[in-house]
């Protein structure tokens, strides 16, 4: 509803006006009452008006003074000047500050009022009726001139020749004036989009909000800077700069982009990170700085929040990410098998640590990461702890919509506390907890050598009755299952080691070597040394 001030010196006067007129009936409610034009002043500073009814000569200050000050402030305000003054002057004055109406008391009645009041609502109706077109059509103009931004720069991207002259003048016209100044390029990325998207409710709105947020903050602080969306979370941003003078170019860039950065945190509660180009002077410049940013996403990708970092060229990785694979895939089994909750953060810690000393290119952790949860998928699947409530393939797709190192460290704590809660839920509600613990117990001990009579005691059960138990429970003797299980991890050393047939069934605790590759090509279909060839 509407808000409407009453304001007058004539204690009656506010009191009959406020008891007789009906507010709420008419769409709006009476907000406030004032005997002087200070009080009503002060009020209107916590709380602005919509509609403002007052007198003229009052104490403190008058109503002409106090309408000319709230409309400074709000030019919509509708005004009705209600005073037992009908003079040229006054009216004059009223008229010179687009007072809406000139009620006389003498002559006055409340329906006169009522109806001055619907007038001003219907007129407020059509002014905010106005004002959502208008920002309807100032949105599509944004966003088409935003999308025009985005083709020009793809365009620019693209290794195909271009017309300089065309290009130059489209260039122009977008803002960026290049040949009579230098830009330098940054690469700016939005951090946890997916989850700026939830909040949202679609990624228009966001890549909207962020625009509008960038816009003002460049408008104010950073004239001649130019922003164009690359994608759903990315942009670049051209900023002007003299780059004889590399150091005060840099500082004042950097200055610029914390800027934006401030703006986005405190508006939005949005981050967002930079990564700053060499400059550009000309058009073979500019291409070749927006290639050179383009493949920064490495770097990108160890960014956290809120950073502003130079560009630098990628060093060559010489270390085996696969090399560490089997340390983290056993501890992240100890990690779950154990249910300790607290013990997901240090398994997380040091191994994303390990990743951000490394360096590892983002495809490699990736695939290094979804290998590690496919395998304790698969291997919670056979200790019976796992449904397929979550599809792989919407495990594959989250880990790869990630974009920096900070946000898979927050994912995957999160996961791994979503299957340590389910192994702890699973475990409680199972009758034959010694099943679930003759499992663990093998998963924890699959490279030594098991036995029934050893489990059995471990498990404090007769072995006959512990074999029954087994067979009953799982479907399968236990010495099938141990067997099992042992092929499953003899396949997995053949993929991720190069370590010998030899070692290999020495390691899973077999004597002779023979009889190994008879049992693998028994469950496998074919030899150790066909399985690693890939045949």
């Amino acid at each position: 509803m509407y808000k409407v001030m009453l304001v007058d010196d004539d204690y009656p006067v506010l009191q009959l006006l406020s008891e007789a007129i009906e507010w709420e009936q008419l769409g709006v409610t009476l907000q406030s009452t004032h005997e002087n034009g200070a009080s009503a002043y002060d009020k209107a500073m916590i709380e602005m008006p919509d509609i403002l009814i007052t007198d003229i000569g009052m104490p403190k200050m008058n109503g002409i003074e106090l309408t000319r000050k709230l409309k400074n402030l709000n030019p919509k305000l509708q005004v009705a000047i209600l005073s037992c003054h009908s003079d040229f002057e006054y009216a004059h004055q009223a008229l010179k500050l687009q007072i809406q109406d000139y009620l006389v008391k003498d002559t006055f009645v409340p329906e006169e009022l009522s109806k001055l009041i619907m007038k001003f609502r219907d007129s407020l109706d059509v002014q905010h009726d106005q004002a959502f077109k208008q920002t309807q059509i100032k949105s599509m103009l944004d966003r088409n001139r935003e999308s025009v931004k985005e083709r020009f720069i793809k365009k620019t991207i693209d290794p195909t020749a271009i017309n300089e002259k065309e290009w130059l003048a489209e260039a122009r016209s977008l803002g960026l004036h290049l040949g009579n100044i230098g830009y330098i390029g940054s690469l700016a990325t939005i951090h946890n989009f997916n989850l700026l998207i939830e909040r949202f409710k679609s990624e228009d709105t966001v890549q909207f909000a962020i625009n509008n947020v960038i816009t003002e903050v460049i408008q104010r602080c950073c004239p001649g800077t130019v922003h164009f969306k690359l994608g759903p979370r990315e942009m670049i941003v051209f900023f002007p700069s003299a780059l004889s003078f590399k150091m005060k170019v840099l500082n004042e860039v950097s200055e610029g982009m914390r800027r934006i950065q401030q703006e986005l945190k405190k508006s939005l509660n949005i981050y967002l990170s930079f990564i700053i180009g060499e400059g550009c002077t000309n058009i073979l410049e500019l291409k070749q700085e927006l290639v050179h940013l383009l493949d920064s996403t490495h770097q990108s990708f160890y960014l956290e929040p809120g950073s502003i970092v130079e560009m630098k060229k990628q060093l060559d990785i010489t270390s085996n990410l696969f090399s560490v694979y089997d340390e983290a895939a056993a501890e992240m089994r100890e990690l779950i098998l154990k249910k300790e909750d607290a013990r997901v953060i240090i398994f997380v810690e040091k191994w994303t640590s390990f990743l951000e000393e490394k360096q590892y290119p983002p495809e490699l952790v990736k695939d290094w990461v979804l290998k590690l949860l496919l395998d304790l998928r698969v291997k919670l699947q056979a200790l019976q702890f796992f449904r397929s409530d979550h599809p792989i393939e919407s495990i594959h797709n989250e880990v790869l919509e990630i974009q920096f190192l900070s946000e898979l460290k927050m994912w995957l704590m999160d996961y791994f506390r979503t299957i340590t809660s389910f192994v702890n839920q699973v475990y409680d509600q199972t009758r034959r907890k010694e099943i679930i613990d003759a499992f663990k117990y093998v998963s924890m001990n699959i490279e030594k050598k098991i036995s029934l009579d050893e489990v059995s005691s471990y498990l404090y059960l007769n072995p006959s009755y512990f074999s029954r138990l087994f067979k009953k429970e799982v479907g399968e003797t236990f010495v099938e299952y141990v067997t099992k299980m042992k092929i499953n991890r003899a396949k997995e050393l053949l993929e991720q080691t190069a370590e010998s047939v030899g070692k290999i069934c020495e390691r899973l605790g077999y004597d002779n070597q023979s009889y190994f590759i008879k049992i693998f090509k028994n469950y496998v279909g074919v030899t150790p040394i066909e399985y690693r060839s890939g045949k």
